[in-house]
């Protein structure tokens, strides 16, 4: 009798860890929801009395990206070694979408939105606090990558609270139509290769165009003619939940940069341009009612919900192309 007792005991005491560690799994799965980015940089510089201006609200957006990708419910979870964050998998991929924008926006303020001109000297907290966002996403011991991702955050503190301080002359940010499109075209690759790997999920077969336009074009290495694209059933929801994650961050980077280079916009008459490609990376958001990332044939019975990512993000991608070309006109 005692022998049961005890049997029932330890399977009730498992069952009790097993529902535990599932209900706090499906509360850590939610993802952050969209905010305003104007407001967030409004209170900011209300809390701080400082003022908010040229580059002041694309840097708060940028540090409260990665505030959110750090303190989220259930924090960073990619280097996570125990449950139940070991065992997910859907939002690590939504924090290296994120993360991947994010080191692409702090290049950007490295080497173009804070420089004048390449002899330019680079702002110091910039040049820090961007090799810090380049860490291992996935390193859990000492340096972790939260650890490194806080410091890129105190950088940039410092720069931002330079930026709104009346009485700091040494701190800028350029809002320039040759900066912002630099930062867009390597935002153009982020997403055609995004692209690409969802539109993957079905399997196509795709002639290959590495060398096309070039007569005197070459490679390293030969290559089929006739290339086949299939992504690994195991990584179809990884690879939405990145893309869905580099769109959520992206989308209020654009947001931003709508405020703060609101003048070249209107001047290039681009600004219908960019709130066509923020309406569309604002569909990628939608709820995702299934349980799963189903992935049906293009015309099949089931849905894709790839294809689905793929088409807002190829729009996304082809509007900010026309808008490198605006930006690129005089």
């Amino acid at each position: 009798m005692n022998t049961l007792f005890n049997t029932k005991s330890i399977l009730g005491f498992i069952f009790a860890i097993f529902l535990i560690i599932g209900v706090v799994g499906f509360w850590w799965g939610f993802e952050p929801n969209t905010f305003n980015v104007n407001v967030a940089a409004d209170e900011q510089a209300k809390e701080t009395n400082q003022r908010v201006v040229t580059g002041y609200t694309t840097t708060n957006t940028l540090i409260a990206v990665l505030e959110k990708l750090l303190y989220k419910s259930g924090g960073y979870i990619t280097n996570d070694v125990t449950p139940p964050g070991v065992f997910m998998d859907n939002i690590p991929s939504w924090e290296f979408g994120v993360l991947e924008m994010s080191r692409d926006l702090a290049l950007a303020m490295r080497k173009d939105f804070s420089r004048s001109q390449s002899q330019s000297i680079e702002n110091p907290a910039l040049t820090k606090a961007q090799p810090s966002l380049n860490f291992d996403n996935n390193r859990w011991i000492l340096p972790s990558s939260e650890g490194q991702y806080e410091d890129a955050l105190e950088q940039l503190y410092v720069y931002r609270d330079q930026l709104g301080d009346p009485t700091a002359t040494n701190n800028q940010f350029y809002a320039r139509a040759d900066n912002l499109r630099d930062y867009l075209k390597q935002v153009e690759k982020r997403l055609g290769s995004l692209s690409q790997k969802l539109s993957a999920s079905v399997g196509t077969e795709v002639i290959n165009t590495n060398l096309a336009g070039d007569s005197a074009a070459s490679n390293s290495s030969p290559e089929a003619s006739v290339m086949i694209n299939k992504t690994s059933w195991f990584k179809l929801d990884d690879n939405f939940y990145e893309a869905r994650g580099a769109s959520w961050a992206l989308l209020h980077f654009l947001k931003a940069i709508e405020t703060d280079f609101g003048d070249v916009l209107r001047k290039k008459n681009a600004t219908v341009s960019l709130q066509q490609i923020i309406r569309e990376l604002e569909a990628t958001q939608e709820a995702v009612f299934s349980p799963v990332i189903l992935n049906g044939d293009g015309f099949g019975l089931l849905a894709n919900h790839s294809l689905v990512m793929a088409n807002y993000i190829s729009r996304a991608n082809a509007a900010l192309i026309e808008l490198s070309e605006l930006l690129n006109q005089g």
